[in-house]
């Protein structure tokens, strides 16, 4: 069973090796230290109960009625569960609590698998950004707006 909580210092360690396993280009520890002070940020981060560790994370950050979702991650040990879905799911119901009305992110044009999923939430693709991974992979830009059910 995996349980969500807010990032804290006690699972900092964990987000941080997880995003070292899932992404190419990780963000540093210190970036995620500065995201639990951060007033714009809401992290959530999955927790296998069994075992007490770190398998999966989401990030968005909350500017006005603007959410951008920073990252999501689930270690590869988990995928196929539906915890990214899950954490999705908790992600927009946060925004919408929080009277956000168009949630935005950016994702490898390569991620089918993360596309598909936010898709299925009703995510829109609105652009590319070129080159935006490493300098050379594209993103697609995609959003969600959350006004209409």
């Amino acid at each position: 069973m995996i349980k969500f909580e807010l990032l804290s210092k006690e699972n900092i360690d964990g987000v941080w090796e997880l995003e070292k396993i899932c992404f190419d280009s990780p963000w540093t520890y210190k970036m995620f230290e500065s995201e639990i002070d951060n007033n714009i940020s809401v992290y959530i981060v999955g927790i296998d109960e069994e075992n007490g560790e770190v398998v999966a994370y989401a990030g968005v950050w909350l500017m006005y009625d603007y959410g951008d979702i920073t990252n999501i991650a689930v270690h590869p040990d988990y995928r196929r569960e539906g915890i990214a879905r899950k954490m999705l799911d908790t992600v927009i119901n946060i925004c919408k609590e929080k009277k956000i009305e168009r949630l935005c992110l950016e994702v490898k044009e390569s991620n089918i698998s993360a596309i598909k999923l936010y898709e299925s939430f009703g995510f829109k693709t609105d652009g590319v950004r070129k080159r935006y991974y490493q300098n050379k992979y594209d993103a697609y830009l995609m959003s969600l707006d959350l006004t209409k059910d």
